[in-house]
């Protein structure tokens, strides 16, 4: 992912401003042990019985994406709201989570440590993956083709920067959450590559918010609903 260094050194600012600018987040309540060190992370059981878990990841670190994110808090807290065990991580390099960003190369290797502690920590219970932008990129790639993974969620898919060809092999139900004015991903773009997966998976839900832009300033009401909606339909 070496190409979209440049651009995302220059979104930093806007980034900043959609983590609700650079203030001390508070520290996350696990520490997941990996290869590199370990992986700050956040976990949170929804009010009832949990019908599933859910590992949600967040957008690119070099642009202050953080697990902190508001898209990413709303997105957790809408799976929670479905009946699902929440996992959010901080990427390698981000906030307490040792080693540093690796274009989307380690952090593969990152999203396989958080299934891993999902599938460990609560066997049994189905998996869903959820990410937003950058956290959408490497969380599909490293998601459809484990047999743990029921189904995925991508939240401002950044068609325009990133090759998302690889999903026309998925077979697994995905639900896309996008604003009609994203900035990262044309919403015609994204209509292509979801035309192209319904050709061989009928489970294929596209949700596009009016007047939104990439990070669901005004809407993330709209985008929480959109998720719980979703997810209670895939596991009731």
């Amino acid at each position: 992912m070496d190409e979209a260094r440049s651009f995302w050194y220059v979104r930093r600012v806007a980034f900043n401003y959609a983590n609700g600018g650079a203030g001390v987040y508070p520290a996350g309540n696990l520490f997941i042990q990996v290869a590199h060190g370990q992986l700050e992370a956040i976990l949170k059981q929804p009010r009832g019985p949990a019908k599933g878990v859910a590992l949600v990841l967040h957008p690119h670190p070099l642009g202050g994406g953080t697990m902190h994110n508001k898209v990413v808090f709303r997105a957790a807290s809408a799976l929670n709201d479905a009946g699902l065990i929440t996992l959010r991580i901080n990427f390698r390099g981000v906030g307490q989570s040792s080693g540093a960003h690796d274009e989307g190369r380690g952090e593969l290797e990152d999203v396989h440590a958080g299934l891993d502690y999902l599938a460990r920590e609560f066997a049994g219970l189905r998996i869903t993956l959820c990410g937003f932008s950058f956290g959408a990129r490497v969380g599909l790639e490293g998601a459809m083709s484990d047999q743990r993974v029921v189904n995925l969620i991508s939240i401002g898919t950044p068609v325009g920067k990133y090759d998302f060809s690889f999903l026309e092999a998925n077979r697994k139900p995905i639900l896309f959450v996008h604003g009609d004015q994203d900035e990262f991903g044309s919403l015609p773009e994204l209509r292509d590559l979801v035309d192209k997966l319904k050709q061989h998976n009928e489970r294929v839900t596209l949700r596009v918010i009016k007047n939104c832009g990439h990070f669901f300033e005004g809407h993330l009401d709209e985008l929480k609903q959109a998720i719980t909606d979703w997810a209670v339909q895939q596991t009731g």
